[in-house]
């Protein structure tokens, strides 16, 4: 019986050492597939941008956002089943989605022009947790991935934004009721990753004296 047991605690520290190696391999690469899919879902930007403005087709704009949701979540899922987690890939996968929804967003503004404030919102939140994220990683030397909070928000997001896409005639209450949601929910997350950051760059019980 305790061989079982010694040979099963061998086999997991084998198993967790091999994970902590890739890790580490991947962890200053530029081409794995994680970030491969980064950058693709950049490339899609200014297609989807003239599906909706060049094309008009709602339809059309509203695959082409899908698609970048799924690769979004599939490069995810790569990365940490594969152990592809990079110090690049933390920062090109929100980057990505940040600059997806705002270019997403700015082109529903000209159809729906509640859009502003989400627009708004989001572009001060996200220049905020850039500010202090910049701070944070110049203080502890680490970047850190995103929180379930900015999940949530990216997911109530891709919802707002693909709804106003597939029923452009929605009403206006369904309209107001989700920008309301997606405005609360950004304010959340901006002040929990505002609260994070500024942790790390001033950590308790650190003297601040100079």
């Amino acid at each position: 019986m305790d061989k079982e047991h010694s040979e099963e605690w061998k086999k997991t520290s084998e198993e967790a050492e091999r994970g902590t190696v890739m890790q580490a391999v991947f962890q200053g690469k530029i081409f794995t597939i994680p970030n491969l899919l980064s950058f693709l879902r950049f490339l899609m930007i200014p297609w989807f941008v003239w599906e909706y403005l060049g094309q008009e087709s709602s339809i059309g704009t509203a695959l082409i956002l899908l698609l970048s949701g799924l690769t979004d979540v599939i490069d995810g899922w790569i990365a940490r089943r594969f152990n592809m987690v990079s110090n690049l890939g933390k920062a090109l996968d929100p980057a990505a989605d940040k600059l997806t929804q705002i270019a997403m967003i700015a082109c529903l503004v000209i159809r729906f022009p509640h859009m502003w404030a989400v627009l708004g919102i989001l572009v001060v939140k996200e220049l905020f947790v850039l500010i202090t994220s910049i701070l944070s990683i110049r203080k502890t030397n680490e970047v850190r991935s995103s929180d379930w909070h900015g999940k949530l928000t990216t997911v109530a997001l891709y919802i707002t934004m693909t709804a106003h896409l597939l029923f452009p005639n929605m009403p206006g209450t369904a309209s107001d009721v989700l920008i309301g949601l997606c405005i609360c929910l950004i304010l959340l997350s901006g002040i929990l990753y505002g609260l994070r950051n500024i942790r790390s760059i001033f950590p308790p019980g650190e003297n601040h004296d100079r």
